[in-house]
């Protein structure tokens, strides 16, 4: 059918009616029109949606899940059922966040559905009907008209002119002016005018299709998802090597002793099972979700909605945020700047005449900016328009012919300066100035209005003044930006609009001037997902980018992730949707299209970028909580394994009974979950997952604490052992058990004090109520158990303190091998 060689959109239009074989008088017949129905498929977006039950299997596949789903199946082999559904609970809770954030991102494209238009008035048969925008096939004839989405990728061939708002496709400011010849593309809004068009592409090869294409595939793996796999696998390594030679140790001691027997044998692999349950972090899950849950409500009381809660994590990494212009750090309101005076005696005079000329209901952005600059709009009440011509693409002016209450006639004129010289036909000095004014507007990124007056019902006309016209930037923009810069942040913008306006804005807000047309930078051709090195170094060295396509601002956002960026994008429009998805913080400002939000994490309720700087440092705040709980949980993990081997292969003594085990895992994790409201520092500095110095920094504090417990453990041991007297009061090996199990207790949560802040644990930020106490009634419950030998034999109260005592001397000495740790910045 079409030749594929033929650009449909840039072709002149007798090449693309012939190509695409339409009859601009008859339109397809219906047997042509189901013919390329069939060829073409449906002028709609297709997505191949993941069941339920694919996204219910895959939410439980992971390391940290494979470890919590195995600690279910032994607490259940071993009937520990009050674990089973502890652990189970867990589970269920982090299998539904997970599900919700699931759905919450693939809704994205649902949106782009909604925005295709439902009907439209097509030419079949030779006479026009009105059909499902989704029968529409290549070469219909078609008709556009005021307020309709526009159905299809069209081009117009018939008609005055049309004037269509395509800003949430392209991200340009104002409405564009289309007459015969133009492209018009699918879900832009026609706002003046009635044309007819032949339909150039359909569904997805729609301008409009390429986006949601690129929505459906975009998407960036959480940062904080990959940190859980590398924890996983770590502390699978570790405890399944010393489960395996506890195993071997304990099967060559039974074999030596001719004691082996199936009793035996179960005995060890209840106790390997129920280790191996105390080495599963299960509520890290959990701790990352509730840390996450309670930021995002922290960021909803500022006005921005999280709907994926890994973006607050990412947001702490966070070192390029690129920034939409129209809207998000301007106003989106033309407003006038400086008017240049030719025949009118003050500014006022031009205003009223170029008002004269604009009709406020029609809701046009140049014709409300002259209005609303008016100093007292009641003089208009002095006018009654006796004739109005609205703007046009070809004439590229509005006219109104007017008289006020004397009787007075005038016709005035506002549009395009080198159509109101060619009008008014001034002298050449006159012409040459207005030239050369509105070209250096032009260079600092100003839109020029002249405007026109007529005295003697058009015979001459005087040039009263040519306006300058912009976009201001927002109050708090300015303010916004250097606050994330002062994050560590580097601020970069991409628009829709002409660069030279771009340019301004950015010296205006104090952004850098290396802004590059997209067209220059990337080929028609080019695959966004595989940006070419010498592409991606032009996109890094750039300050910003203009004149960009949906598929630009995907590639530039996956081309820098590619380069080891965490990059956070903002937009409100369809076109910004892809790279939103992409984005490891994709931000949907004030206004956005359903389009946007939907592919959007975070979403600002109130105008401008203002929250962002809010965002970053609750981020950060969170990301620290986190941090600290994987050190502490990865560290008290080593410990209590290495703890029970070393002790079984040297000692040939248990430590710790298996119901201990069991309670110390619930005592350490359920009360840590407060860490989710810890007092925190915020970093001056982006700050992202560094797992070679956590894991690092986890285990050599791991090896600390088992030296701290393997001291007390083998001293009380001899003295037991041998009957001399015991520091601590222990006069038997069960009471020894009760001494680690209230050790380990007493040492995990005074190892979280030092895991929580890189400095000394008793310096500020303290930490936050809800932790504090949630610890101290952990330990009372603990000593209390100890004491009254609730599930464990009891130990005397000078004893319970004596270990205090202990863990607090080696508290210090934990956090000075922290802070020798910190200072070798590895």
């Amino acid at each position: 059918m079409a030749n594929s060689q033929i650009d449909l959109e840039k072709a002149p239009l007798t090449d693309v009616i012939s190509n695409l074989q339409a009859d601009e008088k008859q339109g397809l017949s219906s047997a042509e029109a189901k013919k390329r129905l069939a060829q073409y498929g449906p002028n709609a977006l297709e997505a191949k949606e993941e069941t339920f039950m694919h996204k219910l299997i895959h939410a439980f596949m992971g390391p940290i899940e494979y470890m919590i789903e195995a600690a279910a199946v032994i607490s259940a082999i071993i009937g520990h059922w009050d674990d089973f559904i502890i652990i189970l609970v867990l589970l269920i809770f982090n299998v539904t966040i997970d599900l919700w954030q699931s759905q919450k991102a693939s809704s994205a494209l649902a949106a782009l559905k909604k925005g295709m238009a439902p009907q439209a008035n097509v030419l079949r048969d030779g006479k026009y009907q009105t059909i499902d925008a989704a029968q529409l096939v290549p070469g219909d004839i078609i008709k556009i008209r005021l307020g309709q989405i526009v159905p299809a990728d069209l081009r117009l061939i018939a008609g005055d002119y049309a004037s269509i708002d395509q800003s949430a496709l392209t991200g340009e400011s104002i409405a564009a002016n289309k007459k015969i010849g133009d492209e018009a593309y699918s879900g832009s809004v026609v706002k003046q005018g009635e044309m007819e068009a032949v339909v150039i592409a359909t569904g997805e090869d729609t301008f409009f299709g390429r986006t949601a294409k690129l929505v459906a595939g975009a998407g960036a793996k959480s940062h904080a998802q990959q940190a859980m796999f590398q924890i996983g696998d770590y502390l699978i390594v570790i405890a399944v090597i010393l489960a395996v030679i506890m195993v071997i140790f304990d099967v060559y001691n039974d074999i030596v002793a001719h004691s082996m027997n199936m009793t035996a044998a179960l005995n060890i692999l209840q106790f390997v099972l129920v280790l191996l349950v105390a080495s599963i972090p299960v509520a890290m899950p959990t701790v990352f979700s509730v840390t996450l849950a309670l930021g995002a409500l922290n960021l909803s009381k500022e006005k921005a909605i999280v709907s994926k809660l890994s973006s607050i994590e990412e947001m702490a990494g966070i070192d390029i945020l690129y920034s939409d212009k129209t809207g998000t750090l301007t106003k989106n309101q033309l407003t006038l700047g400086d008017t240049t005076l030719y025949h009118a005696k003050d500014e006022q005079e031009v205003v009223l005449a170029g008002a004269l000329a604009s009709k406020i209901e029609d809701n046009d952005a140049i014709d409300t900016a002259v209005i609303n600059a008016l100093n007292d709009k009641n003089v208009l009440k002095n006018w009654t328009i006796d004739k109005f011509d609205p703007f046009d693409p070809v004439s590229k002016r509005t006219e109104a012919q007017a008289h006020d209450k004397q009787g007075n006639q005038i016709r005035v004129s506002k549009g395009a300066p080198q159509v109101i010289v060619d009008l008014a036909k001034p002298s050449k000095e006159e012409s040459d100035a207005i030239f050369k004014l509105v070209d250096q507007l032009a260079s600092h990124g100003y839109r020029a209005l002249g405007v026109t007056q007529s005295n003697d019902d058009g015979n001459t006309w005087k040039i009263l003044g040519v306006f300058s016209m912009f976009d201001p930037p927002r109050d708090d923009s300015k303010e916004t930006i250097e606050a994330a810069k002062a994050k560590g942040v580097n601020v970069k913008m991409i628009t829709g609009d002409d660069t030279a306006i771009a340019i301004e804005t950015c010296r205006q807000l104090g952004l850098g001037t290396n802004i590059l047309n997209a067209a220059d930078v990337f080929p028609s051709d080019m695959d966004p997902d595989n940006v070419p090195d010498d592409i991606a170094d032009k996109i890094e060295a750039a300050d910003g980018f203009a004149r960009v396509f949906p598929e630009h601002k995907y590639a530039i956002v996956k081309a820098m992730q590619k380069r080891g960026h965490i990059v956070a994008m903002t937009g409100d429009g369809v076109n910004d949707a892809p790279a939103l998805k992409q984005a490891d913080c994709g931000t949907a400002v004030s206004g956005a299209t359903d389009a946007a939000r939907s592919a959007a994490a975070l979403i600002l309720t109130a105008p401008g970028l203002s929250v962002i700087k809010t965002a970053i440092d609750e981020a950060r705040r969170i990301f620290e909580r986190i941090t600290s709980y994987t050190i502490y949980r990865v560290a008290l993990t080593m410990t209590i394994m290495f703890l029970v081997v070393l002790s079984a292969i040297f000692l040939k003594f248990t430590p710790l009974t298996a119901i201990m085990i069991v309670i110390m895992s619930l005592l350490d994790d359920i009360p840590i979950m407060t860490i989710a409201y810890d007092n925190t520092s915020v970093s001056d500095k982006p700050i992202r997952w560094r797992m070679k110095r956590i894991l690092t920094t986890s285990s050599v504090l791991g090896v600390v604490a088992v030296i701290q417990s393997m001291i007390m453990l083998v001293y009380e041991f001899m003295a037991v052992r041998n009957g001399s007297g015991s520091i601590f009061g222990i006069t038997d090996k069960s009471q020894l058990q009760t001494l680690m199990f209230l050790q380990l207790v007493v040492a995990g949560h005074l190892l979280l004090f030092v895991t929580r802040q890189s400095k000394w644990f008793f310096q500020r930020p303290f930490p936050a109520s809800a932790l504090f106490w949630a610890i101290i009634a952990t330990q009372i419950l603990a000593a209390c158990m100890c004491f009254f030998g609730w599930l464990v034999p009891a130990i005397s109260l000078k004893t319970i303190l004596l270990i205090w005592v202990y863990n607090i001397i080696w508290m210090f000495i934990i956090n000075i091998v922290r802070l020798i740790l910190e200072r070798m910045n590895y």
